[in-house]
């Protein structure tokens, strides 16, 4: 659902005139500078992420006999699906200032109750694993869920296709409802898999901490290697904010290609993205988890240079995307596993230094910076679509690609600044005494 919001937002209510949609928001520039989607989707998250922390808390000191986390997430469930939907229900038939707000509002209420869901979720990977080698595993599921969603959520101009040609619906606008409706359905349905078959009580064994709310959030902070941490992580999110909201724009007006490629697309990268999971997991017991991850961000930026050019290379416009699309399946890969591990073993380590359990702030903390990242990274394609995003006036897209390099390399940087205390210890106790 996130990724549908992502990937679907700008393309669905500031489509590209070749798209067959209606366009449902004025492209109107407040203060000369920034169109109303940017100024509405970053309030709404801004509101969203100052919501982070209290959620954090809450679960952090949580006394409920089930455990600190499922019974947040049983909760959070039903209003995720409901304003997933909602955002995507203009509540006027046509362009207006009116469904600005409206998608506003519903995208509040939708990211209050997905971090309801996502933060003690995945406060759970540090206290159901133990060592180092087991959160990269369990981390290595969690992305291969992430990228089938990706998958699901780049699918939808596919299935409005099939909806379309089965039902016989006139209205591109109304197909795409459908399936985005439909997707959120399932969506809830594969969310209920871990409430209803983890049993919190049995397999983890945290107790709850005592520290009130802005006290957690100081203490969290002057963790200096989570500070280099969160900088990168916002700096990435916010650069594949900006390919995950233009992959359709750079498909259609920039390669001049059918939209229904970008399912395709979507589940090459997966299934080439799948073929370096069991790579990563041995080279980051190997080397390590930091130099994995300051290549990635190396690629990615060379990536996004790349964006600048589409269209102009010496190779058809399929190669071309093709060619990108498998690039990025290494760095999207690391990025997406390694980080979360990462965390999790600076949230246990700054446990068992403080002896207390605050797993839930730390991801609290870092998904406040995602947030803001993804919001800024929307918003900054919105705006940018004011310099050009139709065939012939396409000056806009190609900038984000200039944008993406210049966040990539920002990563870069702060993440060497990272200390990889961690493997020092493994690899110490892989040392047997005779």
């Amino acid at each position: 659902m996130s990724n549908i919001i992502i990937v679907m937002l700008p393309y669905f209510y500031l489509p590209p005139s070749n798209s067959g949609l209606i366009t449902f928001i004025p492209q109107l520039l407040l203060f000369g500078a920034v169109n109303i989607l940017s100024l509405i989707t970053a309030s709404g998250r801004f509101i969203d992420a100052l919501y982070d922390p209290f959620i954090a808390s809450m679960s952090d000191k949580s006394k409920n006999p089930n455990g600190r986390r499922i019974p947040f997430m049983k909760w959070a469930i039903l209003p995720t699906v409901l304003f997933c939907c909602l955002t995507f229900s203009p509540i006027v038939n046509g362009e207006s200032i009116y469904n600005a707000f409206w998608i506003g509002l519903t995208m509040v209420f939708f990211f209050m109750g997905a971090t309801s869901y996502i933060i003690p979720y995945n406060a759970l990977l540090p206290e159901l694993t133990e060592t180092a080698s087991e959160k990269v595993k369990l981390s290595s599921f969690q992305q291969v869920g992430f990228i089938i969603g990706i998958m699901l959520s780049a699918l939808v101009n596919n299935f409005a296709d099939l909806i379309q040609s089965f039902f016989q619906i006139s209205s591109r606008d109304t197909a795409v409802q459908y399936t985005i409706w439909s997707l959120c359905i399932i969506a809830g349905s594969f969310m209920l898999v871990p409430v209803l078959t983890i049993d919190e009580k049995k397999y983890t064994s945290s107790k709850p901490s005592r520290l009130p709310l802005f006290p957690a959030i100081r203490k969290t902070f002057s963790n200096q290697n989570f500070k280099y941490y969160l900088v990168s992580d916002f700096s990435y999110y916010m650069a594949l904010s900006i390919i995950s909201s233009g992959l359709l724009y750079f498909v259609t007006v920039l390669l001049d290609l059918p939209e229904a490629i970008g399912g395709p697309l979507m589940g090459t990268m997966v299934l080439v993205s799948l073929v370096f999971y069991p790579l990563i997991n041995y080279l980051s017991r190997k080397i390590g988890k930091k130099p994995i991850v300051l290549f990635s961000f190396a690629m990615l930026s060379l990536i996004f240079i790349a964006i600048y050019f589409l269209g102009h290379f010496p190779f058809s416009s399929t190669v071309q995307i093709y060619i990108l699309i498998l690039c990025a399946s290494f760095p999207l890969a690391s990025l997406g596993i390694l980080p979360n591990a990462i965390l999790a073993e600076i949230a246990q380590k700054d446990a068992q230094h403080t002896g207390e359990n605050r797993e839930g702030m730390f991801f609290a903390v870092k998904y406040l910076f995602v947030k803001l990242g993804q919001t800024l990274g929307i918003a900054l394609f919105a705006f940018l679509t004011v310099y050009g995003k139709d065939p012939g006036n396409d000056y806009g897209l190609r900038l984000n690609g200039v944008c993406g390099f210049v966040l990539c390399l920002i990563a870069l940087i702060i993440f060497s600044r990272f200390k990889e205390e961690q493997v020092i210890v493994e690899k110490r106790a892989f040392i047997q005494p005779k």
